[in-house]
């Protein structure tokens, strides 16, 4: 039995695990993927059988995975992002949420017949979409800055919101009269977001006082926050059910936008955790699917589920983005975001198994449909959302931009280049000559620090997928892309190689600590601003059969290749330790020194 047990395990997090990285190759939505393994290794094979093998420890684990995800999420909002978004955020999780209910409600009771208890409690349980689906999926389809942040928003306030929601409906279910039911609810309602709201402060200040005063040492600090999420999420669903959820978020929150102190690792450590958990939640939400409890589904629930997409959501964003400055593209492509996830499979099981025990008849339906609404959800926006946001031009899945941080004449050299071949460039410095110079030139430019956090909110970083930090101090180089590796990830970020690197110095900055070093080792600083003083020049060279990479070598012997550019117009940049394989037809961006240009050398010479 251990041993099985043991198997099991292993297997959700292998599936998981193997099923991002799967996503991640063929370039679709991970959440399809873990559906469609967690689909085999359950229902289809028999391999994996969820609630017998964690029995009454399904659901305790399901929550508290689901708090440690929402805390995460919630350490990821900035509080400065409101100022654009506020308005909508908060219509979408107060008036949207009670429309979504309302009309969800309806529309159980109208298309499949529901009472009204049983489908009040199915609307509120749908009212949730949550991060373990809206950050996949817009990790995925990467839209425009504006839309994405206020669907992450929702996605991560909205989970709390609607399981406190499904709670007070299902304990005025179990009440006996309308008086008493909303007595019940309006109890519930004061007493979540009292209880909610003082824990989520003790924990925060607790971890805050222990880490400024230095009483936990940097090991510890991660570990010690989850204890403290994980126990708080406890006490408040004691002291109020589902309290929990509201409790975590507001801990994220709160603990990323307080300034004593640093808690970046902290919130590195969750993002590593959230993708375990939601990869194995989703493999245990799809294993646990039975194969008879989507047997009963008829077209009556098929109309249903279409009207939640085609009537509910829009209704909901059009009330909340009512008089907001978002435009019709960004409404639509909000109308069309809202897959529903673990939270609503989890709360749905839980209420269903409760209404049965006190002989509410039809209640085993309630797991059904939601599971119904997860499956079409995920499926239907995780494969129609990215070619949706190109179609109302809201996504760029790959933004082939470069951010530069540094303004000076060659820096700037390199930036016309890239403009003039059709690729996005900011500029950034702090030196306003610089800057001046860049605006003379048509450059768009940043006049300001890139490491403090209003450059985040100044810089337009739309189209712009890659940091190249081009300054003549290393540290400030790797501290920018140490900075920005938030925002690009990590394989997108890229600094000058230091003088220690070109002297063949042992003594480099960490790789933890850095970005890729660029273009080559001699290319520091210093070397690079002695040869454009010296007459060198950005050139971009058409590679052909006639002139290849090798001829244009042999022409160009300490030319610096910089960055590579394909018939697809997808651009790539040359490493120290990753060079790319120039090929004909591709167009090279290189630094090349005074040669004589009048002598002919093939058809694709270096050109302005």
């Amino acid at each position: 039995m251990t041993q099985n047990l043991l198997i099991a395990v292993a297997s959700i997090i292998t599936l998981g695990i193997a099923a991002e990285w799967l996503a991640w190759r063929i370039h679709l939505p991970s959440i399809l993927v873990l559906l469609v393994f967690g689909f085999i290794a359950g229902p289809v094979s028999g391999f994996l059988d969820p609630d017998a093998m964690l029995g009454e420890l399904l659901f305790p684990i399901v929550s508290i995975s689901v708090a440690v995800i929402l805390f995460e999420g919630g350490a990821s909002l900035r509080l400065r992002e409101l100022r654009e978004i506020g308005g909508v955020v908060r219509n979408l999780v107060t008036i949207g949420a009670l429309l979504a209910w309302v009309l969800g409600s309806g529309a159980a009771c109208l298309l499949i017949g529901l009472d009204l208890p049983l489908a009040a409690l199915l609307g509120a349980i749908l009212v949730v979409t949550g991060p373990t689906v809206i950050v996949p999926l817009l990790r995925h389809v990467r839209p425009d800055p504006q839309v994405g942040r206020t669907l992450k928003w929702e996605g991560i306030l909205i989970d709390p919101v609607g399981a406190v929601l499904a709670v007070l409906v299902f304990e005025a279910v179990l009440a006996s009269g309308v008086g008493a039911a909303t007595e019940v609810a309006v109890q519930g309602l004061l007493k979540t977001i009292a209880i909610g709201g003082v824990l989520a402060a003790l924990g925060v200040g607790l971890l805050v006082m222990l880490m400024d005063r230095q009483w936990v040492p940097d090991f510890l600090q991660s570990p010690l926050s989850l204890m403290v999420v994980v126990a708080a999420f406890a006490a408040s669903n004691v002291l109020q059910p589902e309290s929990g959820l509201l409790t975590a978020t507001l801990m994220g929150v709160a603990l990323a936008n307080q300034k004593t102190v640093d808690v970046k690792h902290i919130i590195e450590f969750k993002e590593n955790l959230r993708v375990l958990l939601i990869s194995s939640l989703f493999i245990l939400l799809a294993a646990r699917l039975k194969l008879g409890d989507l047997g009963g589904l008829g077209l009556s629930h098929l109309g249903f589920f279409a009207a939640l997409l085609v009537i509910v959501r829009p209704v909901v964003v059009a009330a909340a983005t009512l008089r907001s400055t978002l435009n019709w593209r960004e409404r639509t492509l909000l109308a069309w975001m809202a897959p529903r996830g673990i939270v609503a499979a989890a709360v749905s099981s839980l209420f269903a198994l409760e209404l049965t025990e006190v002989g509410y008849a039809g209640a085993e339906m309630l797991v059904s449909i939601t599971f119904m609404v997860i499956i079409g959800t995920v499926v239907i926006y995780g494969l129609s959302a990215a070619p949706l946001a190109r179609l109302l031009k809201l996504a760029q899945p790959n933004p082939q931009g470069v951010l530069i941080v540094g303004a000076h004449p060659w820096a700037r050299a390199m930036a016309s280049e890239l403009k003039d071949e059709g690729v996005a460039v900011r500029l950034v410095d702090t030196n306003y000559a610089n800057i001046a110079e860049a605006r003379m030139e048509g450059l768009p430019v940043y006049y300001g620090s890139a490491l403090t956090e209003i450059a985040l909110d100044a810089i337009e970083l739309q189209g712009i997928g890659r940091l190249l930090a081009l300054t003549s101090n290393d540290e400030v180089n790797s501290l920018t892309a140490l900075h920005f590796s938030e925002i690009f990830g990590r394989d997108c970020v890229y600094q000058l190689p230091p003088e220690q690197l070109a002297h063949a110095s042992k003594q480099v900055v960490s790789r933890s600590l850095r970005g890729h070093f660029l273009f080559d080792p001699q290319a520091t600083y210093w070397n690079l601003t002695a040869r454009f003083d010296a007459g060198a020049d950005v050139k971009t060279t058409n590679l052909t059969e006639a002139f290849d990479y090798k001829r244009f070598r042999a022409r160009y012997r300490d030319a610096i290749p910089l960055f590579l550019i394909n018939e697809d117009g997808e651009f790539t940049v040359f490493t120290v330790k990753h060079p790319p394989d120039p090929a004909p037809g591709h167009r090279l961006v290189a630094i090349v020194d005074l040669v004589d240009e009048t002598r002919e050398y093939g058809a694709g010479a270096a050109s302005d």
